[in-house]
């Protein structure tokens, strides 16, 4: 599978960004899925065995891509050209080159940006709607951020440890994406700490919230704009449910019992267009998205991909 899912054993869970209307950073993360331009989140895996992106449109219409090398690529998803809809794309760990498919002609952009054993961590860093290519470095002990913004050129900032998860996010509501980590105690259930550099006033700010193992999930899941520390926690045995662990930043801390140890993949986006992410699944055993809508509280299903695939929204990986 992509390099990216190497980070986990037995299944591979990431964070999804998602978008709350009145929050340009926040749209973008939407938009990276989001390949009609119709405000929802599309369907997509990518096959390891033919190196091809399947992509179930919000209409029904479905697009077949190959694009990318499953030895050596990590799924980059994104909005480069600022046309409003997803662009597929990924990064080489070999020679830390992104190739995006660009949605606006049809064209293929090649960018050297970062190098071999770098993490990427495309997000739109300075609010012109398009996302820039950026990378985290873990060297010395430290954790540096290099950013390559399309407006305010490059930019290398020191924040974290290298042990630290990045978690970028707009936390503060800014329409920037913010610098931000995940930093676990000294035990798998020590209480863990996320350090968030807010870009409205460089302000450093702490917040307690998860433990060690569990695995971050931020999103903006109360639609204020602003994006929500979120974990998911997993159960002792691979029958067990996952707990999804919310401090929404307009609501304070929900629980949601959604999807099992063992075979799901974490995949939360806003798939009914209401601006608020939803807590969501893709089911590796049967190839189903399951998401709980926060427009109506319903649970939803829609049967794409085949065992083996790789949900694409899992490609924010923590």
């Amino acid at each position: 599978m992509f390099l990216i899912s190497a980070k986990r054993i037995a299944i591979v869970f990431a964070a999804t960004l998602i978008l709350a209307i009145p929050a340009i950073s926040q749209l973008s993360l939407r938009t990276a899925l989001d390949t009609d331009a119709d405000g929802k989140a599309d369907f997509s895996v990518f096959r390891p065995s033919t190196n091809v992106w399947y992509i179930l449109k919000s209409d029904g219409t479905y697009s077949f891509t190959p694009w990318g090398l499953e030895s050596e690529d990590m799924m980059t998803p994104g909005d480069y050209d600022g046309d409003g809809k997803g662009d597929i794309s990924v990064w080489r760990d070999t020679d830390g080159v992104w190739y995006t498919l660009r949605s606006s002609d049809g064209t293929v952009s090649y960018n050297q940006w970062g190098m071999a054993g770098d993490e990427p961590v495309a997000r739109d860093y300075d609010k012109d709607g398009r996302t820039d290519f950026a990378v985290v470095r873990r060297t010395n002990g430290q954790m540096i951020w290099y950013l390559l913004q399309s407006t305010e050129g490059i930019k290398s900032v020191s924040w974290g440890l290298a042990a630290d998860v990045a978690t970028p996010g707009d936390y503060d509501g800014d329409g920037r994406f913010d610098l931000s980590i995940f930093r676990p105690g000294a035990t798998p259930t020590s209480s863990a700490t996320f350090w968030t550099l807010n870009s409205t006033d460089g302000s450093a700010s702490p917040v307690s919230f998860g433990i060690s193992k569990d695995l971050v999930v931020p999103g903006d899941y109360d639609g204020d704009g602003r994006t929500d520390y979120a974990v998911i926690r997993e159960g002792a045995t691979l029958e067990s449910p996952l707990v999804w662990w919310i401090l929404q930043s307009r609501d304070g801390v929900v629980a949601h019992g959604f999807g099992t140890t063992g075979t799901d993949y974490n995949v939360q986006n806003d798939y009914d267009g209401d601006g608020k992410t939803d807590v969501a699944i893709w089911r590796n055993s049967d190839g189903v998205f399951w998401w709980q809508s926060s427009l109506n509280g319903t649970s939803n299903a829609v049967q794409w991909g085949s065992p083996n695939d790789y949900p694409v929204a899992s490609y924010d990986t923590h």
